[in-house]
């Protein structure tokens, strides 16, 4: 009996050593990935090892499992992620999970894996999400498009049974089911063979979709090719595009049988993860047909946001307090296109076959990291702003009203910083005020002492002005000039470190809407101006989108578009994947298609020497002469899709956005600091 006892002894000792062991290395993992240090006293604050959302516990399970144990405040669950954040609003309750926890072995629900929960102690339970994301330019996502019997005649309408019976090994694909109709593509060199239509054309049950598809304005072009994919839970496909020379821009894709998240990704890396909701309609256009990947994990649950409300705008956002698991059902896509009959013509030739080999100036790529993010904004933004100052300050006098309304409703005395103060057009508004300017430009920071303002050199990602001592903060077409989401933030969170509790800042950056609410921004509606209007641009008399405050409103439109052809292997998928792409130039007074670009401005006179972000204008008449007077400067410019500056304010703890509006072509928010 004495023995028996002394035996239990020792395997409750050894699995006590075993505990603490794997206590010590969640605590490592967690100061290794979120530099967050355990604490050996109680708090309210729990850490739980194997309970997250990256080794299959749902945030439903885990809060009926917490939730024996007391009344939680707060549970965070990051993305992809082995642990968990729980705080309990006393530290009795916190104490006795901890004490019953730790150690235990628990059951996922939805599959028989058991996992042995290793709980620690933390200070606080805090983790800062990732700013929020917007869907790409040019992509929709329609819900309940069909009915469930539309749906359910669809399904039944393809005859899986049929290819499996007669072993259509040119139709089975080792991941996944798929039929074509209409053309097959052929994942040997990822194109169709335009020649060789298949037999039947599209399936009868599908006009009516199409019809109402056309009718309601998602595709310009009845599709003549259809791709059928059948995903079981786990399968998936590689990211990718579709191929540019294959099908026209408009790409539809009907959901079948279940919902799924799809991911997007950019060039720049940024991703983007979108729920796909049972009977919705996909609809890429423009920049998220030719330029981002898209593609879907193969695995059987995905991580979908917890609430409603959560899902409004169907992107997956990194809401550590909103995330749970949903698990993989079969779906069906429909997805249908139009096959192309001459070649592509995109504005992305970096990732386009159909030009590939064409001679064109190298523009810069993306930045893939903070020096190179560094280095763009250097060679296209800040030597750009010193070459054109006096140009860029000559046709910048005339101040935009509601700018001037924020300024004037400051009380008298209030102490103003404009961060990116240009030729200090904000600076002499209200004379009640105590203004202060600083620009990355130093010929614009000297045209703004030439006005006797207070104006200094500096970037306004540090801006040496002390925390917490401004009244309020302007920054007006700034921000759109930084090259990463992570930078746009930076200098948003920078803003807010210089105004007191209770200070203001109003933000202005350039809209990719330059049409909203079916009207024509002014920087639309000048594009076929009359040469007087021309005049008036040039001497700064009109009011133009702010846009920095617009693209080359000194000179005509620019009739041409500098861009470069990578070379880049063929992927398996089907599909061309992205690697270096080069940033798109704009035409000027014209609808946005990129929303990372580089904008060009046309210098009156010559310059003292050609710098990279330099061309010569390319003019009707090609006079030689009129080409070397008349120098080209590229700028890089992010554009703001709707809600992303108002996103981007709200990812910060320390401010909150009092207002939020569209102004001739731009975004702006107006913030209070907490």
């Amino acid at each position: 009996m004495e023995a028996k006892t002394s035996e239990d002894h020792l395997k409750v000792q050894k699995m006590k050593k075993k505990v603490l062991r794997k206590q010590v290395r969640a605590q490592h993992t967690l100061m290794r990935h979120e530099g967050i240090k355990c604490v050996s006293h109680v708090t309210q604050n729990l850490v739980i090892a194997n309970a997250g959302l990256g080794n299959g516990m749902s945030r439903q399970q885990l809060l009926r499992i917490l939730g024996e144990y007391g009344a939680m405040e707060t549970l965070l669950m990051p993305p992809n992620k082995p642990y968990s954040f729980v705080k309990y609003r006393t530290t009795e309750e916190a104490n006795k999970a901890f004490n019953t926890l730790n150690g235990k072995e628990v059951t996922l629900e939805d599959c028989d894996q058991n996992i042995v929960l290793y709980i620690n102690f933390v200070e606080k339970v805090a983790l800062q999400n990732a700013v929020p994301a917007s869907l790409p330019p040019g992509l929709m996502v329609i819900e309940k498009i069909i009915s469930p019997e539309e749906e359910r005649r669809m399904l039944e309408s393809i005859d899986w049974k049929a290819d499996e019976d007669t072993q259509n090994a040119q139709k089975t694909l080792k991941h996944r089911r798929v039929k074509h109709f209409g053309y097959e593509f052929r994942y040997d060199n990822n194109n169709v063979d335009k020649d060789k239509p298949l037999p039947g054309g599209l399936p009868e049950i599908c006009n009516p979709f199409l019809e109402k598809c056309l009718k309601q304005g998602y595709i310009k072009h009845k599709p003549d090719q259809l791709t059928v994919n059948q995903y079981e839970p786990g399968q998936g496909i590689p990211p990718h595009t579709d191929t540019h020379s294959a099908f026209e821009d408009e790409i539809i894709s009907l959901s079948l049988g279940a919902e799924i998240v799809m991911d997007f990704k950019h060039p720049d890396g940024h991703t983007v993860a979108i729920m796909l909701p049972r009977c919705s309609l996909l609809v890429m256009t423009g920049e998220s047909r030719y330029l981002w990947t898209h593609g879907i994990t193969p695995r059987k649950y995905d991580v979908v946001q917890a609430s409603e409300l959560g899902q409004k705008d169907r992107t997956i956002t990194a809401d550590v307090g909103d995330l749970t698991l949903n698990r993989r059902e079969t779906r069906t896509s429909f997805t249908f296109r139009k096959v192309r009959r001459s070649p592509c013509n995109c504005i992305y030739p970096s990732v386009c076959d159909s030009q590939k080999g064409q001679q064109r100036p190298v523009q810069p790529s993306f930045p893939q990291n903070e020096m190179e993010a560094s280095k763009l904004e250097q060679e296209y933004v800040h030597k750009v702003y010193e070459e054109i100052a006096t140009h860029f300050s000559s046709t910048r006098h005339s101040p935009w009203p509601r700018i001037v309304e924020f300024l004037r409703s400051l009380p008298a005395g209030s102490i103003v910083a404009d961060i990116g103060c240009g030729n200090g057009k904000y600076l002499g508004i209200n004379d009640n005020l105590y203004m202060v300017g600083c620009d990355r430009s130093k010929n614009l920071v000297d045209i703004c002492g030439e006005k006797h303002f207070q104006a200094f050199v500096c970037d306004a990602l540090s801006v040496p002005i002390r925390s917490g001592s401004c009244d309020a903060c302007i920054s007006i077409a700034v921000i759109h000039h930084f090259s990463t989401a992570e930078r746009r933030l930076a200098t948003v969170r920078e803003l807010a470190r210089l105004l007191r509790p209770g200070g203001t800042a109003l933000i202005y950056v350039w809209a990719m809407e330059q049409e909203y609410k079916n009207q024509k921004s002014k920087y639309l509606k000048e594009k076929n101006g009359s040469k007087n209007k021309e005049k008036e641009m040039n001497t700064g008399t009109a009011q133009r989108p702010l846009h920095d405050q617009g693209p080359d409103n000194s000179s005509q439109d620019s009739a041409w578009s500098n861009q470069l052809l990578d070379d880049f292997k063929d992927e398996s998928c089907g599909a061309k994947p992205v690697a270096d792409f080069r940033l798109p130039v704009h035409t000027n007074r014209t609808s946005f298609h990129s929303q990372d670009l580089l904008v060009p401005w046309h210098l009156k006179g010559r310059t003292k020497e050609k710098k990279e972000s330099v061309d010569t204008v390319v003019v009707p008449d090609g006079s030689k002469e009129l080409q070397e007077l008349s120098p080209v400067f590229h700028r890089y410019y992010h554009v703001f899709s709707e809600g992303e500056l108002e996103a981007v304010c709200r990812s910060l703890d320390c401010v909150k956005v009092q207002k939020s509006y569209y102004d001739q072509g731009n975004w702006c928010v107006i913030l209070e600091k907490l």
